[in-house]
This record gives structure tokens, sequence and C-alpha cells, in this order.
């Protein structure tokens, strides 16, 4: 992901989530600390993630394929490399959250070595105004 990137990016996510992260977030996902990665198909931008490593240890902040696009291994071939570039950074265990409620990520972390690890009580904001509980996940690599 490239500063370019970021109207693009903004845009997947305002398309793929009701609380999408502002540009402003992903901006910040440009600096060090930070690896951030996009997706293209055919010269579009299908999807995007971001992971923060700190020490031995990696958290996938954020990992989102546009709506028209999933179901077609993207989601997977993104996490992989965000994975591998973990891993050759130094970590040795990736973390993540993900929503009660998103039965299809959960699969698919679970199809690639996660494990749930804990929850956190309404960490997500809901539709109606109403808090979501997380599923923390975790990955050795």
């Amino acid at each position: 992901m490239q500063e370019e990137d970021l109207n693009a990016v903004s845009a997947a996510e305002a398309e793929s989530t009701q609380h999408p992260w502002s540009r402003e977030l992903f901006n910040d996902a440009l600096k060090p600390h930070y690896s951030s990665w996009v997706v293209r198909k055919d010269g579009m931008l299908v999807g995007h993630a971001v992971l923060l490593a700190v020490l031995d240890e990696s958290h996938l902040l954020i990992i989102t394929i546009r709506p028209s696009w999933q179901g077609q291994g993207f989601g997977a071939k993104l996490l992989e490399h965000a994975a591998e570039r973990a891993k050759l950074a130094g970590a040795t265990q990736m973390f993540l959250e993900v929503r009660v409620s998103n039965r299809v990520a959960q699969t698919m972390y679970v199809r690639h070595g996660f494990s749930e690890i804990g929850r956190r009580k309404g960490y997500y904001p809901d539709a109606d105004g109403c808090r979501e509980d997380a599923i923390v996940m975790r990955r050795e690599l």
C-alpha cells in the first residue's frame, strides 16, 4: 500500500463494512512498525490488509476484500502473504480479532491455522448502536 492507493483503499473499505477505517488510519498504516498491502486484479484494487509488528508478535489489524471479489481466494492469499511477511520480520505468532457474527472470516482463519484464545466483550460497534463481541485468534508462525 502506498499513499496513492489511499483513496481506492478508503472506497473499498466503505463499500465493505458499516464501520470503515478512515483514510487517516490507512495513512498512519504507511508508517514504520506497520506493513500494509493491496491486492489488485486486472488493475482494480480488490482488497487490502494492515499488519502491526511488535517485537516477536504481529497483529493483523484489518483485512478486507471488496464484496464483489469475496469467495475467490483473495482473502486467503492476502492472509498468507501477511503471515509470511510477519515471519520474515521475526514474528513467531500472529493475532487478530474478528466479529462474532463473521462466520465466513472465522472459517477462513481456522483453515489457515488460527485458533480462538479469548473474547473481547463489546469490542466492535454494531449497526443498531449496540456493541458486538470480538473473537481473539492466534496463530503460530
